[in-house]
């Protein structure tokens, strides 16, 4: 048996999983099955015991709602690992989920997304984590590079195209070319930036203090960046500061506008210094085929068209951009050896653990 016939003998044994390791959220694609698992990263952790009480969806819903002996973490901060045990816990329990009813001998081949610009202790420590967690084979491929292979971008081809990947703790801006990152920069201002900028203008203005959940529901539903046809408005909950007695106060698109304003400027100015920086020919490639936005922050209301306003070149936001980083890594599981170059670190396969 030669060993191309043996890697697709090991291939029909074992399942391949790409995972979008995000700050906010996780998303497991499995080969075959498409996007199979959507939680957030988010695990409540008994103090006491030391025990996982609940991951996920569970473990958000009980944000601010826990007594004291009971904490929920994130253990993922600006998208690198900041408590390895806990997201060891955490990926573990998202690969058995993916891999339920599905049985097969051999431990999973997993591509993994990680920010751009990480070191490599932080790329190791994504590595062993996901081994610890179960994996055979662990690949892992910049986020911005995935989101281009799950936008379908032609990244082989010498023509540049530019990503901006927003997600929860990052942005990652990157110009993509020839299968490689041209020019690339990294933001710690993403969605958990502008939720802090919501609650710093709430307390500074209304002087009431809410909690992170109520700034992501308010940024999901009435948060826009540019002005909107009709008014939008919704009620808001929380302490004041100044009685200390509960209050509700009525936001408005004009306030999320206003928290968010120093963030997305900034993220702009960062946009700006990439493509000067961006070889001219690739640059024009650029012009012609547009930005392209991926991630939860493409959501945000009038976002593209602020950026669009702003550069002056025309911005792309594919149908789910949320899903395009899990997208790509499923396309990179399809065909390894197409994408090898494009992957920041590709382990060979080594001998199971014991």
């Amino acid at each position: 048996m030669n060993w191309p016939n043996l890697k697709n003998w090991k291939r029909h044994l074992s399942h391949d999983v790409g995972i979008d390791l995000g700050t906010a959220n996780t998303l497991v694609y499995m080969r075959g099955r498409g996007i199979v698992v959507n939680e957030p990263s988010v695990v409540a952790v008994n103090q006491k015991t030391g025990q996982i009480v609940a991951i996920g969806t569970e473990a958000k819903a009980m944000f601010g709602r826990t007594p004291e002996h009971i904490v929920a973490v994130k253990p993922l901060v600006d998208g690198v690992i900041s408590d390895f045990e806990t997201t060891e816990e955490m990926v573990a329990y998202l690969l058995s989920r993916a891999t339920a009813g599905s049985r097969k001998l051999l431990s999973p081949r997993v591509v993994v997304g990680v920010p751009s610009n990480i070191t490599n202790v932080e790329i190791r420590a994504v590595r062993d984590a996901t081994r610890n967690a179960g994996a055979g084979v662990v690949h892992i491929v910049e986020e911005p590079m995935a989101a281009a292979i799950g936008m379908r971008l032609p990244i082989h081809e010498p023509a540049g195209s530019m990503v901006i990947d927003i997600g929860g703790g990052t942005t990652d801006i990157a110009v993509i070319s020839l299968g490689g990152v041209v020019r690339s920069k990294n933001l710690r201002i993403a969605g958990d930036r502008f939720n802090l900028d919501i609650i710093s203008y709430v307390r500074n203005q209304f002087k009431i203090l809410i909690g992170d959940k109520t700034a992501e529901a308010v940024k999901t539903s009435i948060g826009s960046v540019m002005p909107t046809h009709a008014p939008l408005e919704a009620p808001v909950k929380g302490r004041d500061l100044v009685t200390g007695l509960p209050k509700e106060v009525i936001l408005t698109d004009t306030d999320i506008r206003e928290a968010l304003a120093q963030s997305i400027e900034a993220l702009i100015e960062a946009v700006r210094e990439v493509l000067e920086s961006t070889p001219p020919e690739i640059l024009a490639d650029v012009m012609q085929r547009g930005l392209h936005l991926s991630g939860g922050g493409a959501l945000i209301k009038g976002l593209a068209d602020l950026i669009e306003e702003e550069i002056n070149i025309p911005v792309h936001v594919p149908a789910d951009p949320l899903t395009a980083v899990a997208r790509g890594c499923g396309i990179i599981l399809e065909d390894i050896e197409r994408f090898k170059d494009v992957l920041v670190a590709n382990e060979d396969e080594l001998p199971p653990k014991k």
